[in-house]
């Protein structure tokens, strides 16, 4: 079906929810991506962060038709080899003791807050229940995550929102202490906000925050679900920013393309959870942690986590180099393969043009373009985007 055909039968059947460009992706190799007519796409988007391996990895491939001949799903009910392999693989490297895994990074983050909270009411009573989240954050849009995310375009019109959560400007340490009180359970917030226009958490900063949380017996919660699984350089964020939280979410890249969620915790916080009190009928199926698994074991190799971390530096000096010679540019940033262009002009036009020359970027809050593009992107291609950047950019200086 053309992709004009599609369109309309888009716009009769579904409901309108996402603005999409007008291309109908049907299949993908490696970094790109090919349309329904055939064009190719070098694809810095992957997914929003989604297809950490590219496309067609063989070995995800593998995994997942293996373990669809074997067993797509099973309910919490019953033990699955998977599930325990995968929590035994997270939990054996990072700070975290225990996981719950759901479908989503909405419902990753729906169940660290519901953990900070139970786990708050059981220590200290009914009363201490508020989390303090960040301006400019995203945490979903379930109802919970969306009072969480501290945009008020992703609120607007789902009012009332739910009651216990602060807002405070990000990378503000003051602004935290000034929020927290008696009844605060715990702070929420991404090591770099990513659909808040890629900005980067000051080391000093989140270490002071820890100390404060842990003066406090304040639960820290890392909502690293577009950081983690070597997006920034790491296999977590807060490796390389030395701070540990209590409770870690993850999503987009942990499953390579198949949708998987996982929240992480201590013991002692990861206790207020018991049988009855959260569950996901779908998270953790043996399909999902399939393919996380193969994820997983390809990070662990090496190869592709070290070529990440050398393109995601070889991408931010490219497009540093940028900002110093356009004035459009107002400033680069970013962490690893999750980088940012500040510009000083409306970015959605310059997505729209490097769409029509064959490239995939993303736009976020108006004026950022967004770049998070498989792990495995090599260096010849980082120099196609950037050439293209420059083209494209050149003309409206």
């Amino acid at each position: 079906m053309p992709t004009d055909l599609l369109q309309e039968d888009e716009a009769r059947y579904l409901m309108h929810t996402y603005a999409r460009w007008p291309v109908s992706i049907v299949r993908g190799r490696g970094c790109k991506v090919y349309d329904l007519e055939g064009r190719e796409y070098l694809d810095f988007v992957g997914g929003i962060a989604v297809n950490l391996l590219g496309y067609s990895h063989p070995d995800l491939v593998a995994a997942i038709q293996k373990q669809a001949q074997q067993l797509l799903h099973a309910s919490n009910l019953y033990y699955t080899e998977p599930q325990v392999k995968l929590a035994k693989t997270l939990v054996d490297h990072s700070f975290a003791d225990k996981v719950f895994f759901g479908n989503s990074g909405a419902e990753a983050n729906e169940a660290a807050i519901k953990l900070a909270r139970r786990y708050a009411h059981l220590k200290y009573g009914p009363d201490r229940f508020e989390i303090v989240t960040m301006q400019q954050s995203f945490h979903g849009r379930t109802m919970a995550t969306l009072t969480a995310t501290g945009q008020e375009k992703v609120q607007k019109g789902f009012e009332p929102l739910l009651p216990g959560f602060t807002y405070v400007p990000f990378n503000d340490l003051a602004a935290v202490e000034r929020a927290l009180s008696p009844a605060t359970a715990a702070v929420l917030l991404e090591p770099v906000q990513g659909e808040g226009g890629v900005r980067v958490a000051d080391r000093a900063y989140l270490q002071r925050l820890r100390e404060l949380c842990r003066q406090r017996d304040i639960l820290l919660i890392f909502d690293e679900i577009q950081t983690g699984m070597g997006r920034t350089g790491t296999l977590f964020a807060y490796e390389q920013l030395g701070v540990a939280p209590d409770i870690m979410t993850l999503a987009k890249g942990l499953g390579g393309g198949v949708p998987i969620g996982a929240c992480l915790a201590t013991d002692p916080v990861a206790a207020a959870f018991t049988p009855g009190t959260h569950a996901s009928t779908f998270g953790g199926n043996p399909l999902a942690c399939a393919a996380a698994l193969a994820v997983f074991e390809v990070l662990l190799e090496g190869k592709v986590l070290e070529q990440g971390r050398r393109m995601g530096e070889y991408l931010a000096k490219g497009l540093k180099d940028i900002e110093e010679r356009l004035p459009v540019v107002k400033e680069a940033r970013g962490l690893g393969l999750l980088q940012g262009l500040e510009l000083t002009i409306d970015g959605k036009p310059v997505a729209a043009d490097c769409l029509a020359r064959g490239l995939l970027i993303n736009c976020t809050a108006e004026r950022v373009l967004r770049f998070i593009p498989p792990l495995i992107i090599a260096q010849r291609e980082i120099d196609r985007l950037l050439e293209t950047l420059s083209t494209v950019l050149s003309k409206r200086v």
